[in-house]
């Protein structure tokens, strides 16, 4: 089960990262975009690292205040509820 978990947990990162890097090229070229509902959601199912890498490396939703300080706190509150599920 912990196998599995580690697998998702490492796809769901990566998906995101690209998808940031997707939602920033058509960002440039003006084209249909990824709602931010989407990027956000991402972010909540355990993709929060792949969102802050490609924050960071597209230089993409950087001043967004609701990406800027919410996906910190999704990180945040991941890391809370997995302290307390494994040390339960």
């Amino acid at each position: 089960m912990q196998q599995l978990a580690q697998i998702y947990l490492i796809a769901i990162n990566v998906i995101t990262f690209f998808l940031y890097g997707i939602d920033k090229m058509k960002a440039k070229r003006s084209k249909w975009r990824i709602p931010e509902a989407v990027l956000l959601g991402l972010a909540v199912i355990g993709g929060t690292i792949g969102a802050l890498f490609g924050m960071r490396v597209w230089n993409h939703k950087t001043k967004h205040k609701l990406f800027k300080y919410g996906l910190p706190l999704i990180l945040l509150v991941q890391i809370l509820l997995f302290y307390l599920i494994s040390s339960t």
